[in-house]
């Protein structure tokens, strides 16, 4: 059984800053991506930023330069850091990742994700 457990979101004034974090747990043999999305109202679920098992990162252009996606490994866990924040970035933010877990008798690769953290940026 795999989990990936959110925090860090919350109310901002626009031009602040907000930190994200991201943990999975369970039995995971490989972490091959992880990354966040988020779905504002009205709107799709979008790719906010992304990091492969190497360490590529691939940011949505709207996010260049603001925000940072990091990860640590010995710990499952991947950060978004956020700043100069703005009204726009309002969403529910949701943590995505690709693993290898074991099942018990057999290695397998699904896709999993959050239950979503609300961030608000707001004057």
């Amino acid at each position: 059984q795999v989990q990936l457990v959110e925090s860090g979101g919350g109310l901002v004034q626009p031009g602040g800053s907000l930190r994200l974090s991201c943990a999975a747990s369970g039995s995971i043999f490989r972490v091959n991506a992880m990354g966040w999305y988020r779905q504002a109202p009205g709107k799709q679920r979008e790719l906010v930023a992304g990091i492969i098992s190497g360490g590529s990162t691939t940011y949505a252009d709207s996010v260049k330069g603001r925000f940072t996606i990091s990860r640590d490994n010995a710990k499952n866990t991947v950060y978004l850091q956020m700043n100069s924040l703005k009204l726009e970035d309002t969403a529910v933010y949701y943590c995505n990742a690709d693993l290898t877990y074991y099942s018990g008798s057999h290695y397998a690769r699904n896709d999993y994700w959050g239950q979503g953290t609300q961030v608000t940026v707001s004057s």
